[in-house]
């Protein structure tokens, strides 16, 4: 089996990117989704949330209203870090099952973890390999405006509430450039397609001669 983390920045397509690898048989989990379901009414972390920052980030059935909550938190790097602190555990117990079920239907898999924090909470040591999903600043804006139906100002905001993709590149054994057609991302990712299943097979390997 062989963890691969896969980050970028806002508006950089790591969701393009992750459904590329599913077409060609990874298993790809969602940090999103699954920061979705642990703040779910009534859970430790939705409680959390809401004492921490007030019933005004509620919807009418209480739910989280992710936009009123991002609009506190990526204005403020403290309020992010609580955010964070409180969901990232959760967060990471719901990851574990995964693997583990994952584990248990085929000892072979490639796990693609879309998480698009990786390097921000330090994450990276936990997967055998990490991914950059590569764009320039212009057209992360571009791509945030578009999708997101924000300000030019709050687009800047939420690029800065985290770190400057360039600074990423380091941290990264593969990079994916996504700054022009879906044909050539598919074409970039099916070669570190074929890179990750011989890392992964060469790991069994070693594994198994232990």
């Amino acid at each position: 089996m062989l963890k691969v983390g896969l980050t970028g920045g806002i508006g950089s397509g790591k969701s393009a990117v992750a459904r590329c690898f599913k077409e060609k048989g990874a298993y790809v989990v969602d940090f999103d989704y699954l920061a979705h379901m642990v703040q779910e009414p009534g859970s430790a972390a939705w409680a959390a949330i809401v004492e921490s920052f007030g019933r005004r980030i509620l919807n009418e059935d209480g739910t989280i209203n992710r936009r009123r909550l991002g609009e506190i938190v990526f204005r403020d790097r403290g309020k992010l870090k609580v955010l964070n602190d409180i969901v990232h555990p959760s967060v990471l117990v719901k990851w574990s099952a995964m693997v583990d079920a994952i584990i248990k239907s085929g000892e072979n898999a490639v796990i693609i973890a879309d998480v698009p924090l990786l390097i921000e909470v330090g994450w990276q040591d936990r997967f055998d390999v990490v991914i950059l999903v590569y764009v320039s600043q212009d057209i992360q804006i571009k791509r945030i405006i578009a999708r997101n139906g924000l300000s030019h100002r709050d687009a800047m905001e939420r690029l800065h509430s985290q770190m400057p993709i360039d600074e990423k590149i380091v941290y990264a054994d593969f990079i994916i450039k996504n700054e022009t057609s879906l044909y050539d991302l598919d074409m970039h990712v099916d070669e570190i397609w074929i890179k990750l299943l011989e890392i992964e097979r060469k790991k069994r390997e070693i594994g198994d001669s232990i």
